[in-house]
């Protein structure tokens, strides 16, 4: 889903709400971990009054944003329903809420059907630490090799590294394919509608090489 804009936009709102300077700069780098961890990284040192009002002000303006602000990236729900037809397990680890997840989900309800298992910031450790892809590993009963990770931001990468998964980027989202590959990822694509063809020729491959 795309919701950098309206992320970006949230963040400053809640800033200018509780007095603190804008970090317009500095909003788009923290996409992908949880609030908590985000807030650490943008107003360190800030007391809890100025926390909780940045909290609240930020989930006050997302939840208040139309769905249609976020739209999802061309040919995502297509690509999960081809490689959900095709057997795979497909699952979420978001830095978004419980709360959020269910209400992008609810939104998009064929997407929803693809998806497995899922686990959010709110309910798990946040990006980059792997807690995330363990639980869902220990869901489905696989080891980190049988799994890949796919996420547009830097924080996506470094937790795939951290989980011993292999780490793939997308560059329609946060961060391009540069920053994707310093920080881990092992291969990038253009789009999420290109994973399926990708996947497949690199299990091609790799049965070759067997």
């Amino acid at each position: 889903m795309d919701s950098i804009s309206t992320i970006c936009g949230c963040l400053a709102g809640a800033f200018a709400a509780a007095g603190l300077p804008d970090r317009e700069e500095a909003y788009k780098e923290i996409i992908g971990l949880g609030l908590d961890e985000a807030l650490a990284v943008l107003a360190p040192g800030i007391d809890e009054r100025q926390r909780e009002q940045v909290l609240s002000a930020y989930r006050d303006c997302f939840f208040a944003s139309s769905m249609a602000e976020m739209p999802l990236f061309p040919g995502v729900e297509p690509a999960l329903r081809d490689l959900a037809d095709a057997g795979f397990h497909l699952a979420v680890a978001t830095g978004k809420s419980r709360r959020g997840l269910d209400r992008m989900l609810a939104a998009h309800p064929a997407l929803a059907q693809c998806i497995a298992a899922s686990r959010c910031a709110d309910e798990s450790r946040s990006k980059p630490h792997p807690q995330m892809l363990h639980e869902l590993l220990g869901h489905f009963g696989l080891p980190p090799g049988a799994a890949l990770m796919v996420g547009d931001s830097i924080h996506d990468m470094e937790m795939a590294v951290a989980a011993g998964v292999l780490p793939v980027g997308v560059c329609c989202g946060v961060h391009d394919a540069q920053r994707l590959q310093t920080h881990g990822a092992q291969a990038c694509l253009a789009e999420v509608q290109d994973l399926p063809a990708w996947l497949r020729r690199t299990m091609a491959a790799a049965r070759l090489k067997a």
